[in-house]
């Protein structure tokens, strides 16, 4: 277990009544679920940054970066997170 303490904030989003409904339908943690889910955006987005300067790294040496080494690389950065 992780003993990493994270000092939170507070956001509020606005959504139409009926989706609010339908999410409390199915017993949805809503604060949950929208973290997660920030969480996993911003992981997408890191990832995307990583690829765009991996590729500009690789055009600035001229092609001598192996892919298969980039996406090595790649997936053990996503996976140490």
């Amino acid at each position: 277990m992780c003993n990493t303490v994270f000092q939170m904030t507070t956001i509020s989003v606005r959504v139409a009544s009926e989706v609010k409904e339908k999410l409390e339908k199915y017993n949805i943690n809503l604060s949950e679920t929208v973290r997660e889910l920030l969480v996993r955006y911003l992981e997408e987005l890191e990832s995307k940054d990583l690829a765009e300067r991996l590729e500009s790294l690789k055009d600035r040496i001229g092609g001598k970066i192996d892919p298969k080494q980039v996406a090595r690389l790649v997936r053990e950065d996503r996976e140490k997170r």
